[in-house]
C-alpha cells in the first residue's frame, strides 16, 4: 500500500508540545446517498472484522458508536437498527486513517464525538495520527494532526477507551498515547492538544522487542482513561482522574488534583496488564480486567480487580483466578449495568477452545457465574442460545465435534458493553462482528438469553479481487479473512462463504469467460493446521459449490490464478513455488516456461489457448496454453509498484495494465496486440486497477472503471470511449480511503461498478435517478 509523508509541526525545546486544529469541511452521510449522479450502497455481508470498541453515550440513550481497527467508526442508527458510517470521506492519501484506536462520546454535549485515527505505529506508514471531531454526532468533521503515529491495528488496540471526555467540564479530553509518547490533554474540545509532562510513566510493555518489523516491538503504551464524576461539578472539572499503563509492574495512576499531580496507586496488582478499568462512581470502585499480553490475539492468565476509591483496598474478584489450574486466559471486556452497579461483566480475552466465556456478577463480583459450563465431557451446558440469521455465514461452514460449536460465542472480545439505560440490552465486538442480547436479565433467571447479530450496517472486510460474470450470479468476492462470498442478491446476506477450503484469506479469482459457471480461487491458510488442504479451488456451478484440486510442491500462499477462456486449462502463479499450468481441474500441474515465479497471472477473455503474465516491467505472452511464456518487446511499464492488469471480453488480445509506484512509472497502459506494445493512456497520473461493464447506450466498447489520480484528483473513475475520456462518479464524501485491490463494472447492467476497500467491505455505486 502506498503511503506519503506527513510533517508534524514540532518547537524543539518546549516541554510542551501544543497543536492546532484544521478545519475541514468533510462530511460522513449515510451509505446510500447520492455521490454526483451515483448512488453508492455496500454489497451486503454484515461485519467481517475486528470490532475493539462499542461506546455507549452516558447521557443520552441509543447513542451508540463502533470503532474498527482499519475500517473507520460507526453510529447506531436507533430507527433501523444498522449502523451509520462515519468515515467514507477520508480519501486515498489518507488511508492511514482508517484505523481507529479510541473513541470517545461526550456526556455533556451529546452531539460531540471524537476518534483518535490512525492505523500502524511502525514504518508501514509514514503518516502520524490524528483526532477527528464532531459536533453533528460525526456527520462533518474536524481533524488535529499529532505530532506522533497511532496503532488502530496494532498489539494491545483492544484495550482502552484510551480516549476520554470530562463528564464535569467537557472542555477537557485526555489521550493516552502508544510509542512512549505519554498522556496528552486538550482543554478546547480536541482542537489542540498538550503532553501531560507531570505522568510519569509511558507504558514498557512490549509483546516481542525483537521484531525487526516494529509491529510487535512498539511500546503499547498508555492505555484506558476514566473520570470520576463525583470529584467535579458541572462546569468544574472532576479531580480524580484514573489512567491505565501497559507497565506489569506499574498498571493504574491516579490524579487527585484534576491531572496536576500523578501517583501510582498503592496496594495495586503486578504482573499483569489492566485492559480495561471501569469507575462505579456511585459505590466508589474501580475495577480493573487484567492479561499476561496486550492482545488481542493471544493472552493465557490474569485476573479481575475491585479497588475501593476511598479506603484503598484492593481485592481480587476473579471468576477463575490466574494461579487456578483452570485458568488459561486473561480477561478484558468489563462492563458494569450503570442501572444496578452491583451488577458487572467480564469477558475472557481469549479462549479459543472450546470457546470464549463471559461471566456475570449481581454482588459486585463475590460470585459470578458463566455463560456456559463443563457438564459430562464433552458435553456443556449454555446459559445462551445463538441466533446468526442476520449472518448466517458465522458458522464459517464448519462442523465440529463437541465440546465445540458453531457458531462460536466469539473470540478477541476485548469490548464488552451493557446498555447503561437498559439492562437488557448488551453488545460485544468479535474478530468478525457484532453480538448481543435483548433480553439480558433473563441470565438472572436461569433462563437461556438469546445472542444475536447486531452488526447490520458494519461493513469491515477486506477486499482482495471481485469479478462479475455475464451469467449466473452479478457479483463473486475474494476476501481476507473469511474468504468470499458468492452474491446473488446485493442487499441480502450470503448464506455461507466459501468452503472445501475455507481460506483464511482469498488472495485471487477467475472464471472462464466463455463457460462463467467454471470458476477458480486461491487462497492463504494455515498449513500446519490443515496439511491436507490445498491452495486453489474449482467450481463448475458459479461459486455455488467448490472443491480442491491438487497442487505442485512448495506452495506457502495463494498468489495469482487464472481460467482459460473456455474452462479448460488453468494457470497458477503460487507464493513458494514458479508459475503452473493444469489442463482440467488441477490434477497435474505442471511447471510452466519462461516466467518469473511470482508473476502475475491472467487469461485472455477469447483465445482460450492464450495467457499473460506480468513481472518486473516485463509482459509475457503464452499461445500454448501456459506451457510456455515469452516475454515480449513492451517497454515504459512500471517495474515496481502493485501491477494489475485485465484482458478485456470480446476481444482477443485487447489488454488494460494499471499500476506502478509513487515517484517511478505510474498509470494506465492499453495493448491491442496481445501485450507486444503498450500506449500509455493518456490524462491518467496514477492508476491502480482497472475494469469493464457493459458499453454505454449506442457504444459497442465496454465501459472502463479505474480507481486512479486523473487530472490531479483521486477517484473512482468510468470512461465509455475507450479511455479517450474520464468522469469521476465518486465524489469527496464517498472516498473509502485505500481502492487499489479490484474492481469491475457489471457486463449485464450499465453504469454500475463494484469497488474493493481494505476495511469498509465492497461497495458499489450505480447511476442515480
Amino acid at each position: 500500500m502506498r503511503t506519503r509523508p506527513r510533517l508534524a509541526a514540532m518547537v524543539a525545546g518546549l516541554l510542551v508540545a501544543t497543536l492546532a486544529g484544521t478545519v475541514q469541511a468533510v462530511h460522513a452521510d449515510p451509505v446510500g446517498a447520492s455521490a454526483g449522479d451515483y448512488e453508492w450502497n455496500n454489497v451486503e455481508i454484515v461485519g467481517g472484522g475486528f470490532v475493539p470498541g462499542i461506546v455507549f453515550n452516558q447521557s443520552e440513550p441509543d447513542l451508540v458508536y463502533a470503532r474498527t481497527d482499519i475500517g473507520g467508526a460507526y453510529r447506531l442508527d436507533p430507527g433501523t437498527g444498522r449502523w451509520v458510517p462515519l468515515l467514507d470521506w477520508i480519501g486515498w492519501d489518507d488511508w492511514n486513517l482508517t484505523g481507529i484506536v479510541s473513541l470517545a462520546t461526550d456526556p455533556v454535549d451529546t452531539d460531540r464525538v471524537y476518534a483518535a485515527a490512525g492505523t500502524y505505529t511502525n514504518d508501514w506508514t509514514s503518516d502520524n495520527g490524528a483526532i477527528l471531531r464532531s459536533s453533528d454526532r460525526g456527520a462533518t468533521w474536524q481533524r488535529t494532526d499529532l505530532p506522533f503515529k497511532l496503532g488502530g491495528n496494532m498489539p494491545g488496540r483492544g484495550m482502552g477507551e484510551r480516549l476520554a471526555v470530562d463528564p464535569n467540564d467537557n472542555r477537557i479530553l485526555y489521550l493516552g498515547a502508544p510509542s512512549g509518547n505519554g498522556l496528552w490533554r486538550s482543554t478546547d474540545h480536541g482542537a489542540t492538544w498538550s503532553k501531560v509532562t507531570s505522568f510519569p510513566n509511558p507504558g514498557d510493555y512490549v509483546q516481542d522487542p525483537g521484531d525487526s518489523s516494529g509491529y510487535l516491538s512498539d511500546r503499547q503504551g498508555v492505555i484506558w482513561v476514566a473520570f470520576d464524576p463525583e470529584s467535579g461539578a458541572e462546569g468544574r472539572a472532576s479531580q480524580d482522574i484514573y489512567v491505565g499503563v501497559a507497565d506489569k509492574e506499574n498498571t493504574v495512576y491516579r490524579s487527585t488534583d484534576g491531572g496536576a499531580s500523578w501517583q501510582r496507586i498503592p496496594g495495586q496488582p503486578t504482573g499483569y496488564l489492566a485492559h480495561k478499568g471501569v469507575l462505579d462512581h456511585e459505590n466508589g470502585f474501580l475495577y480493573i480486567a487484567t492479561s499476561d499480553t496486550g492482545g488481542p490475539y493471544d493472552g493465557g492468565a490474569g485476573d479481575v480487580w475491585k479497588f475501593a476509591t476511598g479506603t484503598g483496598e484492593w481485592t481480587r474478584i476473579s471468576p477463575v483466578p490466574s494461579d487456578d489450574e483452570d485458568n488459561y486466559f486473561g480477561y478484558s471486556g468489563l462492563t458494569i449495568d450503570r442501572q444496578d452497579p452491583e451488577t458487572i461483566m467480564v469477558a475472557t480475552q481469549i479462549s479459543w477452545w472450546p470457546d470464549v466465556i463471559f461471566f456475570r456478577s449481581t454482588d459486585g463480583g463475590a460470585t459470578w457465574s458463566p455463560i456456559w459450563e463443563w457438564a459430562d465431557y464433552p458435553n456443556r451446558t449454555m446459559r445462551y442460545r445463538m441466533d446468526v440469521s442476520g449472518a448466517p455465514w458465522l458458522t464459517f461452514g464448519q462442523h465440529p465435534a463437541p465440546p465445540e460449536t458453531t457458531p462460536k460465542l466469539g473470540w478477541m472480545t476485548e469490548s464488552l458493553e451493557i446498555d447503561p439505560f437498559d439492562s437488557d440490552r448488551m453488545m460485544y465486538g468479535t474478530g468478525a462482528t457484532v453480538y448481543g442480547s435483548r433480553d439480558l436479565t433473563a441470565w438472572d433467571r436461569d433462563e437461556q438469553i438469546t445472542i444475536e447479530v447486531m452488526a447490520q450496517g458494519l461493513e469491515e472486510t477486506a477486499v482482495n479481487d471481485l469479478v462479475s460474470p455475464p451469467a449466473g450470479a452479478p457479483l463473486v468476492s475474494a476476501l481476507g479473512d473469511i474468504g468470499g462470498f458468492r452474491h446473488d442478491d446485493l442487499g441480502r446476506v450470503p448464506a455461507r462463504m466459501f468452503t472445501s477450503p475455507n481460506f483464511d484469506s482469498t488472495t485471487s479469482l477467475d472464471f472462464a469467460e466463455k463457460s462463467p459457471n467454471v470458476l477458480v480461487r486461491s487462497g492463504n491458510f494455515d498449513r500446519s493446521a490443515r496439511p491436507n488442504d490445498r491452495g486453489v479451488a474449482f467450481s463448475t456451478d458459479g461459486g455455488s459449490n467448490w472443491f480442491q484440486g491438487s497442487e505442485p510442491g512448495g506452495v506457502t500462499g495463494g498468489g495469482t490464478v487464472a481460467a482459460a477462456a473456455d474452462g479448460s486449462r488453468f494457470v497458477w502463479s503460487p507464493q513458494g513455488t514458479g508459475v503452473h499450468h493444469t489442463a482440467g481441474f488441477g490434477n497435474s500441474w505442471q511447471p510452466s516456461q519462461g516466467i518469473p515465479a511470482g508473476a502475475v497471472v491472467e487469461a485472455d477473455r477469447e483465445d482460450p489457448s492464450v495467457f499473460y503474465g506480468f513481472s518486473g516491467g516485463r509482459f509475457y505472452v503464452s499461445t500454448d496454453g501456459g506451457r510456455s511464456f515469452t516475454a515480449t518487446a513492451a517497454s515504459g511499464l512500471p517495474g515496481s509498484g502493485d501491477v494489475r492488469f485485465k484482458a478485456l471480453p470480446g476481444s482477443a488480445g485487447d489488454i488494460w495494465l494499471a499500476g506502478g509506484t509513487e515517484g517511478g512509472t505510474y498509470g494506465l497502459w492499453h495493448s491491442t496486440d496481445r501485450g507486444a506494445s503498450f500506449t500509455r493512456v493518456a490524462g491518467v497520473d496514477e492508476a491502480d486497477s482497472i475494469g469493464f461493464g457493459r458499453a454505454a447506450p449506442g457504444s459497442s466498447y465496454p465501459a472502463l472503471y479505474t480507481s486512479a489520480r486523473i487530472g490531479g484528483v483521486r477517484g473512482i473513475f468510468r470512461s465509455d470511449d475507450a479511455g479517450a475520456s474520464w468522469v469521476r462518479i465518486n465524489d469527496d464524501q464517498h472516498q473509502w480511503a485505500w481502492t487499489g485491490a479490484a474492481i469491475t463494472g457489471d457486463p449485464r447492467v450499465y453504469g454500475r461498478v463494484y469497488v474493493s476497500t481494505n476495511g469498509r467491505g465492497i461497495v458499489y455505486g450505480e447511476p442515480g435517478s
